[in-house]
């Protein structure tokens, strides 16, 4: 069962504010938000998931349902700690589905059954095309990281798709979501090769894998690894970040002992039992990765600067370590992006546009 940890709801605005807004919700309504959040957990006046709730509610109201889907995934941010937080993900999904329509690009909401353990689990996962899209382009997996899922990513990801003219394939990493937990490295490498497999038959047999933050980790290991034809990384933690001792800003050590599957706050030592599968270290040693793009901030706060620099030198790989700005270098997106589409429009993948 997962559990509740002691976080300061201010802390979570200082570091998030500026992908509130980004994320396309008007600044005024978030500041009416921050200034009426008091605490975390209790779902009352005052609390995070009641505060975003009654936003989110007004939107659907008023029938603004794209909004409505955002401030629910806010609500339910940054983990699926309590039973709010799984309704205010529900009524995310509801807001989500009926905002559809009125994507630019088309949606399909698809199951694909992917292994878990010694069997197998129906995931659900969102395709995102351009208006008659067939086929004839590769396919990009897509995932966030342990707060911040594909719904919550919906317009970086919708962009991908109408500027190169290729699908986008959209998921959970393990631990989050809709994704059964808990996080685990190798599970998570198993579930995108299922996905890789699955994007092949939907486009042109060419998959690429773009992954933010801890779904920077599974990109890195698929591109490392070979399982895909291209790799994006942005903000991944692949070896450094995994130290025993390193701490957690923001509350992350209450959302990554979730992820793991905790059911209660762990110790650092709990903790760092887990790092040693996330290390990937024996990938980085070998000379199979495919054509890869690393970027990161360089004063992130979550994931060392070593963990994009030890990229440097790799064949086939491009690496940007951003100057003044943090995590995923959220703070600089339109440069990376505009580094990620010429990136994209470099590599022989058949059929995607410059």
């Amino acid at each position: 069962m997962p559990y509740q940890w002691k976080v300061a709801p201010e802390d979570l605005f200082v570091e998030r504010y500026r992908q509130m807004v980004n994320s396309g919700l008007p600044a005024e309504d978030v500041d009416a938000v921050r200034s009426a959040i008091a605490e975390m957990w209790p779902d009352r006046p005052g609390g995070w998931v009641y505060e975003w709730s009654r936003l989110a509610a007004g939107y659907a109201e008023r029938r603004q349902h794209r909004l409505a889907a955002l401030a629910y995934g806010w609500a339910k941010f940054p983990t699926l700690a309590d039973d709010t937080k799984r309704t205010a993900l529900e009524r995310q999904l509801e807001q989500y589905v009926l905002a559809a329509p009125g994507f630019e690009a088309a949606f399909e909401r698809r199951i694909v059954d992917v292994p878990c353990g010694e069997g197998v689990t129906a995931l659900p996962v969102h395709l995102l095309t351009p208006r008659g899209w067939s086929g004839d382009t590769p396919v990009l997996l897509a995932s966030g990281g342990v707060d911040t899922w594909k719904m919550d990513s919906h317009g970086l990801f919708e962009m991908v798709a109408l500027r190169t003219g290729m699908g986008v394939l959209a998921f959970d990493i393990p631990g989050t979501g809709e994704c059964a937990g808990p996080m685990n490295s190798e599970v998570g490498a198993d579930i995108v090769r299922a996905l890789a497999a699955e994007a092949r038959a939907l486009g042109n047999g060419r998959v690429l894998h773009l992954g933010m933050s801890m779904g920077g980790h599974f990109s890195a290991r698929s591109g490392l690894a070979g399982d895909v034809d291209a790799a994006i990384v942005i903000g991944g933690p692949v070896e450094t970040a995994f130290a025993r001792g390193r701490g957690f800003a923001h509350g992350m050590d209450g959302i990554v002992g979730n992820a793991l599957g905790f059911d209660h706050e762990p110790t650092p030592d709990e903790l760092a039992e887990n790092w040693p599968h996330f290390v990937l270290r024996p990938l980085l040693d070998l000379d199979t990765n495919v054509p890869m793009l690393v970027i990161n901030g360089a004063d992130d706060v979550h994931v060392p600067q070593q963990d994009t620099l030890v990229f440097d030198g790799r064949r086939d790989t491009e690496v940007h370590l951003l100057a003044d700005t943090g995590h995923c270098a959220v703070s600089k997106m339109p440069q990376v992006l505009k580094l990620m589409f010429e990136w994209i429009g470099r590599q022989p993948l058949s059929a995607v546009r410059g």
